[in-house]
């Protein structure tokens, strides 16, 4: 594609991106609830929108990112009942609960380093942000659509489905919403309609998280903090607002009710909050949610030291980041030791293709095009960035680059002197390569340990096909072609020629 399309979820199409005013794009992002050691969900989100932000910011664009953190007001159960979950863990740990939300920030932003992830334009807290929830609250009730109760505010889905569409980002239906539901409305007595959620909590006795407000001493409600801080530092319409699938409902369809209910008097087209609505999908293991509760949650702490039982080793970051960019943003990803070992291997292929290609020079030799080849690197810009165009393809610009590694191979062990492409064809590739691996991806190769492991493949492939040419000279051929073929087993193809043998990894 020529220009960049993003896939809307409010629309449910992609749609060509179109800056509100550009070259500023604004771009909001919900964040952790940090209660606990970031883990592969976190870095999928995390990673998709560090992708977002540094495609967006190569176009020229002039990106303010926001990406919260939640440090009050999410409950155990996503809803409006129940212990605080920051609360819970500051119990389980006996700390104050802002030392646990300070302690799991710290960590998270580690973790998120460690994967060589963009830090955001602003990076608010919600507990930084009290006053402006309480004034957002404010204007929603007197706009008519939210109610006190027993000193807890209450947002009213019924008044404000009169008024405006709720459901429309998750596409659920409020009469199904309120028959399905209806019976929890029992023990719930605060709330006029189940489907109606929670602006601003009373605080017990025992909650220690609380601040002054009109209406009572308590917390705001987990969805108001990201209307209010994202309208704070974006303005009341913005272009993108980003987030997990499992956010889609209730959260973010929450957000744009409370956006509408703030901003009912603005323009038609004010309304809806952000312009674009971005889902990265879920991680999973054997084809469930990965979770807690189910006994299969690996944080990324344990997933770079091995210490799991799902786990057979340690990985290193930039081996999950690679792992979770060779799937689509939008497609569920299914998390196996099998497929992080073969991300493991094939970051590894890139990675000495890669010194490889640094260390080819084309000047000096005459030049004999090989079509095929010159054709091959002529089109990776176009090709990628085609691929990036259709909603941040990931998965098919490193299929793309992994494309060139034969070339890049052949071009490296090729002997005598004429070079198979135009050098200004080949340089550019070179720097192109470069950017996409490095800038748009966001891949880092440790450069100590990717030399001495490429001298090393060097001389063991010396070594064998040294071994291999005296088998084939003492006619020992089924020797010679035991290591052909052991050595085709692990992905490296042999070609015999006049003037030697090459080798180069096989696609």
């Amino acid at each position: 594609m020529d220009t960049l399309h993003v896939y809307n979820s409010l629309t449910r199409r992609k749609e060509e991106f179109v800056p509100l005013h550009p070259p500023m794009v604004g771009m909001y992002v919900c964040g952790p609830t940090v209660y606990g050691n970031a883990h592969l969900g976190h870095a999928r989100s995390a990673i998709s929108f560090d992708i977002v932000f540094r495609y967006l910011s190569a176009q020229g664009y002039r990106v303010r990112y926001v990406r919260n953190i939640t440090d009050v007001g999410h409950l155990v159960n996503d809803g409006d009942e129940g212990d605080s979950k920051i609360e819970k863990q500051a119990r389980l740990e006996q700390l104050e609960p802002m030392e646990v939300a300070q302690h799991y920030t710290n960590t998270y932003i580690e973790d998120m380093t460690a994967l060589n992830i963009r830090r955001p334009s602003i990076e608010p807290r919600a507990t930084g942000h009290i006053p402006e929830q309480i004034e957002a609250i404010q204007k929603i009730i007197e706009n008519g659509y939210a109610y006190v109760s027993e000193g807890s505010v209450y947002f009213d889905v019924q008044s404000y489905n009169k008024d405006f569409t709720y459901g429309k980002l998750s596409g659920r239906d409020l009469d199904n919403i309120l028959a399905e539901s209806r019976e929890d409305l029992e023990g719930q007595s605060e709330k006029r309609h189940p489907a109606d959620f929670a602006l601003w909590k009373k605080a017990s006795p025992s909650h220690i998280m609380r601040w002054r407000s009109p209406w009572s001493e308590g917390f705001p409600g987990w969805h108001i903090e990201c209307t209010a801080m994202s309208t704070k530092y974006l303005g009341t319409k913005y272009d993108i607002h980003g987030g997990g699938m499992d956010l889609l409902f209730p959260h973010h369809e929450a957000e744009i009710a409370q956006s509408n209910a703030c901003n009912c008097h603005e323009p038609e087209s004010l309304h809806d909050e952000a312009r674009y609505w971005l889902h990265n999908n879920m991680i999973t293991y054997e084809g469930q949610k990965m979770g807690k509760s189910l006994g299969n949650a690996i944080d990324l702490r344990q997933f770079f030291t091995g210490h799991h039982r799902l786990l057979e080793k340690a990985y290193a970051p930039m081996t999950i980041r690679f792992f979770v960019l060779q799937g689509h943003y939008r497609s569920t990803l299914d998390f196996s030791n099998t497929a992080l070992m073969a991300s493991e291997k094939a970051l590894s292929r890139m990675a000495d293709a890669i010194k490889r290609l640094d260390g080819i020079d084309p000047h000096g030799k005459a030049i004999a095009v090989q079509a095929d080849f010159e054709e091959n690197l002529g089109s990776f810009v176009k090709d990628v960035t085609f691929a990036m165009n259709d909603d941040f393809n990931t998965a098919r610009v490193i299929a793309r680059m992994f494309d060139t590694l034969s070339v890049i191979n052949q071009l490296y062990k090729a002997e005598g002197n004429t070079f198979a492409v135009q050098p200004d064809t080949f340089l550019e590739f070179r720097r192109q390569f470069h950017v996409v691996f490095s800038d748009w991806l966001g891949l880092e190769l440790d450069a100590e340990d990717g030399e001495s492991k490429q001298e090393t493949l060097d001389g063991v492939m010396k070594l064998l096909l040294n071994l291999r040419l005296d088998a084939r000279k003492n006619k020992n051929w089924a020797q010679a072609d035991q290591i052909r073929d052991q050595l085709v087993k692990m992905g490296i193809k042999l070609e015999d020629t006049a003037s030697g043998t090459d080798w180069y990894w096989e696609q």
